[in-house]
This record gives structure tokens, sequence and C-alpha cells, in this order.
């Protein structure tokens, strides 16, 4: 199954350095729902973001998707991608390396 790369950022940069309205935070927790369940379906692999928070701040997810057409149904179907919260990008990628163990997280 192929790969992909995802990438989001806030349409509004100032919700990460001044805080999310209530709305944003509202959707912020649908999108985070949404990315758990990719999880549980098997379709996301990781999903992350940067700690600053500036303008250059961005998540980053990888997916296995069928196709381009799954990926794209999957970008629309996040909740802040749909509801214009994130403005997102994929691309196909392949994973090089990886140790799941080094993540610290033990």
């Amino acid at each position: 199954m192929p790969t992909y790369l995802y990438k989001i950022q806030p349409v509004r940069p100032a919700m990460l350095s001044e805080g999310p309205s209530e709305e944003e935070a509202r959707i912020t927790n649908e999108h985070f729902e949404y990315l758990k369940g990719q999880m549980e379906q098997g379709t996301l692999i990781l999903a992350g973001r940067t700690l600053n928070s500036d303008y250059s701040s961005f998540g980053i997810a990888i997916f296995n998707a069928r196709d381009d057409a799954h990926m794209q149904e999957l970008t629309e179907a996040d909740p802040g991608v749909a509801k214009r919260l994130f403005r997102a990008e994929w691309y196909p990628y392949r994973i090089a390396l990886h140790a799941p163990g080094n993540t610290g997280d033990q």
C-alpha cells in the first residue's frame, strides 16, 4: 500500500501564538479524534507537529492509502481541513529507515 506524507498548517497562525478561539479549539479536537480513528483503522502511521508557534509551524502525518484518490478522500474528511482551520498538502512518500523503539516514548 502506498505511503503519503501529509502536511498541514493553520490558516490563522495566531491561533498558535495567541491561542485558539473556542471554535478553533473544538475543530482541533475533532481533527485529533479523526487522526486517532485513522490510527485505529491502520491507515495512520504517525502524526505530530512542530513546537514553534509562528507562521512556519506545521504538522505532519504519514498515512497508508490505496492511491492518490484515497489520500484525497482522507484529506477532505479531516475536519480541520474541511472546516478550513488547516490548509493541507500531501505527497507520495517512501519510508527508507524506521526504528519504532527510537521515539523516546517508552
